[in-house]
C-alpha cells in the first residue's frame, strides 16, 4: 500500500498573476500525471488554511505574488504574515516539506525567519513543470517514508507484501472469511489490509511483544523518549493488565502496599493475587456523588504509621510499605500534585505507582507541570522508582485495551529486569492483537514532538471553549426565568484562549467544587474532564424543586446518536480527547437545546424517544417532563444522593485479607445471602454501585446495615422505575431476588 497524502498548493488568486496562475496550474497537471494527489486550495488570502490540511499534508507549496515581493510596508506585512503561518505549521508539524513557489524568488528579498523554516523555493518559469513535479513527488515520498514509526512500518511492510501464511490465525489473512457470506460482510466492513496485518508471534520481521525484541523493541524505546521514561513497555491488554503487572513485578504476599480506597478494580484485583495487606487512603466525596481528592494528610508519614498500627494484620509494626498507588486522574478529573508526593514518599515506600488510564496526556503540555508521574526535566527519587500506567486508547489515539507501561527508575536503581519481564508473560497473551500493537507505536509517534504539545492544547481549548459556551447559554437563559444546564468546575472566565492553571487549581473553601476537606495547592481539576449537570441537586446536596435526572438525559441523548462517558444521579461525564472537534461539541449542545425543548413542551416520550418508549412501553404514554418529575420526586423523597454519598463514608471493617477471601472462593466456601440478611456477613466479591462505579466493599470486609439499605432503596427505585434505578455488580439475580455470594463462617 502506498501513502498517498496530497501534496497541498495554497493560491491566492486574488493576488496571483494570470502567468503564475497558469504556472501553478500546469504544475498541478503535472503532478496529477505521475499520480500524485493534489489539493489547490485558493482562498482569500493565502495565509489562510485549514488545520487539517497542513497536518495531512505530504507537502505544502505556497504561491507568493510578485506583488507581495515588492518595496514598501504592506509588502512587508504580507512577508511577515507568511512567516508567522509557516512557523505556526511547523509548530503542529516539524517536518511536513514546504516550498515558495512565484516569480523572482530570492533569498535576498525572503526573511530570514521564513527561510529558516523551509525547504526550498521554486521559480515558476526557471524548470519544466514535470521536473519540479518530480522533486516535489521525491520530497514527499522522502517525507512519507520517515512518518511511520518502526513497528508500524514493518507490520504495513509485511501485510503489503502479500505472503501466503501458514501460521495461525486460521482466517489466514482475511481469505478464509470470502468462503462464507456472512464472513465476507465481515472481510467488506474491516477491510484486507486490517485483516493481513493480523498476524501472529511467528513473524519474525515483526519482532517479538513479549521479548521486547525487534521493532516492537524499537518502538517501545522510541515511545519511553516521547514519555520522558527510562523504560516503557507495550500492553494489548487494557491497563487492567498493566497494572496488574506492575504489581506482580512488585509485590509479594504479606507486602503492605498503600492503595487509594478510589481505585479501579483492576488494583483490587491486583491486591487479591499477590495476597498483600492494603492500607487505604481515604478521598473526600461532594454531595453530589463527585469522587474528590485524597488529602495531603494521608500520605504523611505520621498519617500512614497510624494505620499500620491500627491493622491487625500486619505484626510487623516498623514495615515499610512496599509499594503505594494512587488513581491519577480519577475518574472526574481529580489531578494530584505528583511531584509532591513524589518527594514526600521517596524512600518511604518501596516503589510509587500512579495508576495514569486517564492521563496519558499529561505530559505534553505546560498546563500539567507537576501534574503527572513521570517527567523527563524533573527531579529523579533517590530511592523509590516510580511507574505508570496509561490507557492509550482513553484521551489518546490508540485503540480499544492499548495500553503502556512507564517506568522511571531511581538514582539507586532497584529495577528488576527478569522479574519484570516474567510478570508480563503472566499476564500477557501469547497472541497479542498486532493492530492494537501498532496503534501504541502511532499514538505515541503522533506525540513526539511539537505535535503532542498542539494536539494536547488544542483538546484544552475546545474543553474549554465548550465550557464557556455552556456558561454563556445558562447566565442568558438565568436572565430570562429558564433552566439550563451546568457544567461542574470553576469560573474559567470571559477571556479567550487557553484555561489559566491557578484556576483550576482546588482551594480550600471554594464553593464550586464542594469539598470539605480540600489542601491548598495539591489537586486540580483537568478541564478535558467535564461534568455535566442538570437541574435539581447542588454539590452540597441539597434538592431542587424542579429536577432533572441524569439517566434520563443520557438514555435521551443515546436515543439521538450521543453516547457519554458515565452518568451520575444528576450529572453526565463528557471526555474531550485529542480526537474532540468544535461541530462535535457545537452539536451536542444543540442536541440538549432539542432536550430542553422536549421537557419544556412535555413531549410524550413515544414521540421524542420512540426507541426507548418501544423497549419500555409503560413509559410510552408518559410525557418527557412528567416522568422527569416523577424520577426527580422518588430520588428526593429517599434523599438518594445523600445515601449514596454516605455509604462512601465509613470504612468497612477488614475480616480477611482480599486474597484471603478470593480463596474462599475458589475452594467453595461461599453461599448466595439474600440482600436483607446481608448485614454484618463477609463479602467474596466486590460490590460496585453504578453510578459511580467504584467499588464499596472488597472481598473480606464486612457489609454494614448501611450497605443493606442502600441496596433495598436501589432495588425499591429499579421496581418503580426500570432503567432508572442505578445497580450494583457483584449482586446476583436469582429466583427469589437478589443475592451476594458471602464467605461461609465457622
Amino acid at each position: 500500500m502506498t501513502l498517498t497524502f496530497p501534496v497541498s498548493i495554497i493560491e491566492d488568486r486574488s493576488r496571483t498573476s494570470a502567468a503564475l496562475s497558469a504556472a501553478v496550474r500546469s504544475l498541478v497537471e503535472a503532478l496529477e500525471r505521475h499520480g500524485t494527489p493534489t489539493e489547490h486550495l485558493d482562498t482569500p488570502s493565502a495565509i489562510q488554511g485549514s488545520s487539517r490540511l497542513f497536518i495531512q499534508s505530504s507537502t505544502i507549496v505556497f504561491v507568493i505574488p510578485q506583488r507581495d515581493l515588492a518595496p514598501g510596508a504592506a509588502a512587508d506585512d504580507r512577508l511577515d504574515e507568511l512567516t508567522e503561518l509557516v512557523q505556526s505549521v511547523r509548530a503542529k508539524n516539524p517536518y511536513v516539506p514546504i516550498y515558495l513557489f512565484g516569480e523572482l524568488l530570492t533569498a535576498r528579498r525572503l526573511p530570514d525567519d521564513l527561510l529558516a523554516e523551509i525547504e526550498g523555493v521554486i521559480n515558476a518559469y526557471e524548470d519544466t513543470p514535470d521536473f519540479v513535479a518530480r522533486t516535489i513527488e521525491r520530497q514527499a515520498r522522502e517525507h512519507l517514508e520517515t512518518l511511520t514509526p518502526p513497528f508500524f512500518r514493518a507490520l504495513m511492510k509485511y501485510a503489503n507484501d502479500a505472503a501466503y501464511s501458514w501460521h495461525c490465525p486460521g482466517h489466514n489473512g482475511g481469505t478464509a472469511f470470502l468462503k462464507s457470506p456472512v464472513g465476507s460482510i465481515f472481510h467488506g466492513f474491516f477491510g484486507e489490509p486490517m485483516l493481513r496485518a493480523d498476524v501472529c508471534s511467528s513473524v519474525e520481521d515483526l519482532g517479538q511483544l513479549l521479548g521486547h525484541s525487534g521493532p516492537v523493541a524499537e518502538s517501545e524505546r522510541r515511545a519511553a523518549r516521547t514519555f520522558g521514561a527510562d523504560r516503557l513497555f507495550f500492553v494489548t491488554n487494557g491497563t487492567s493488565t498493566s497494572n496488574k503487572i506492575i504489581w506482580n513485578s512488585i509485590v509479594a504476599e504479606g507486602d503492605v502496599v498503600l492503595v487509594d480506597r478510589n481505585c479501579h478494580k483492576s488494583i483490587l484485583h491486583a491486591i487479591m493475587i499477590t495476597g498483600a495487606i492494603p492500607i487505604y487512603l481515604n478521598p473526600t466525596r461532594n454531595r453530589a456523588g463527585i469522587i474528590g481528592p485524597i488529602p495531603r494528610s494521608e500520605f504523611s508519614r505520621e498519617s500512614i504509621q497510624a494505620k499500620i498500627d491500627a491493622n491487625p494484620f500486619i505484626t510487623d509494626k516498623s514495615v515499610k510499605p512496599r509499594l503505594m498507588c494512587i488513581t491519577q486522574s480519577t475518574y472526574d478529573g481529580i489531578v494530584y500534585n505528583a511531584a509532591e508526593i513524589r518527594e514526600m514518599l521517596d524512600g518511604e515506600v518501596g516503589a510509587l505507582h500512579f495508576d495514569e488510564a486517564w492521563l496519558p496526556h499529561a505530559a505534553f503540555h505546560e498546563f500539567y507541570r507537576d501534574m503527572h508521574a513521570i517527567e523527563q526535566d524533573s527531579k529523579r527519587t533517590m530511592r523509590s522508582p516510580v511507574y505508570a500506567s496509561q490507557s492509550t486508547h482513553k484521551l489518546l489515539a490508540g485503540l480499544s485495551q492499548a495500553s503502556q507501561i512507564l517506568l522511571r527508575d531511581a538514582e539507586e536503581p532497584t529495577f528488576r529486569e527478569s522479574i519484570f519481564n516474567e510478570a508480563f508473560l503472566m499476564h500477557t497473551s501469547t497472541s497479542p492483537q498486532y493492530a492494537i500493537i501498532a496503534s501504541c507505536d502511532v499514538s505515541a509517534e503522533m506525540m513526539a514532538g511539537p505535535g503532542g504539545e498542539a494536539l494536547v492544547g488544542d483538546a484544552l481549548l475546545e474543553a474549554v471553549e465548550f465550557r464557556r459556551a455552556m456558561g454563556r447559554i445558562q447566565a442568558e437563559l438565568t436572565r430570562q426565568d429558564q433552566w439550563w444546564f451546568g457544567v461542574w468546575g470553576p469560573e474559567s472566565g470571559p477571556h479567550d484562549g487557553l484555561p489559566d492553571r491557578a484556576e483550576w487549581s482546588l482551594t480550600p473553601g471554594a464553593a464550586w467544587h464542594g469539598f470539605h476537606n480540600v489542601d491548598d495547592g495539591f489537586t486540580m481539576l483537568d478541564p478535558l474532564k467535564v461534568t455535566l449537570t442538570t437541574p435539581g441537586l447542588t454539590v452540597n446536596g441539597e434538592f431542587e424543586e424542579f429536577g432533572i435526572p441524569g439517566p434520563l438525559l443520557t438514555a435521551y441523548l443515546a436515543e439521538h446518536g450521543v453516547v457519554v462517558e458515565k452518568t451520575g444521579l444528576y450529572s453526565l461525564f463528557l471526555l474531550f480527547t485529542i480526537g474532540v472537534t468544535k461541530g462535535r461539541w457545537n452539536s451536542l449542545i444543540a442536541e440538549l437545546h432539542r432536550f430542553k425543548h422536549a421537557i419544556d413542551a412535555n413531549i410524550p416520550l413515544e414521540d421524542c424517544m420512540p426507541r426507548f418508549a418501544a423497549s419500555r412501553p409503560q413509559y410510552a404514554q408518559e410525557g418527557i417532563a412528567d416522568l422527569a418529575a416523577k424520577l426527580h420526586a422518588a430520588y428526593r423523597e429517599r434523599d438518594y444522593a445523600n445515601l449514596s454519598t454516605d455509604i462512601y463514608l465509613r470504612e468497612p471493617e477488614m475480616a480477611l485479607l482480599p486474597g484471603q477471601a478470593w480463596n474462599t472462593m475458589t475452594t467453595g466456601k461461599v453461599e448466595n445471602v439474600p440482600v436483607d440478611e446481608l448485614a454484618g456477613r463477609i463479602t467474596s466479591v466486590l460490590l460496585t454501585p453504578y453510578p459511580p462505579g467504584i467499588p464499596l466493599v472488597v472481598p473480606g470486609e464486612r457489609i454494614g446495615a448501611h450497605v443493606v439499605n442502600y441496596l433495598k432503596q436501589e432495588e425499591e427505585l429499579e421496581r418503580l422505575f426500570p432503567g432508572f434505578g442505578g445497580h450494583t455488580h457483584g449482586l446476583v439475580d436469582g429466583p427469589n431476588g437478589r443475592t451476594v455470594p458471602c464467605i461461609v463462617e465457622d
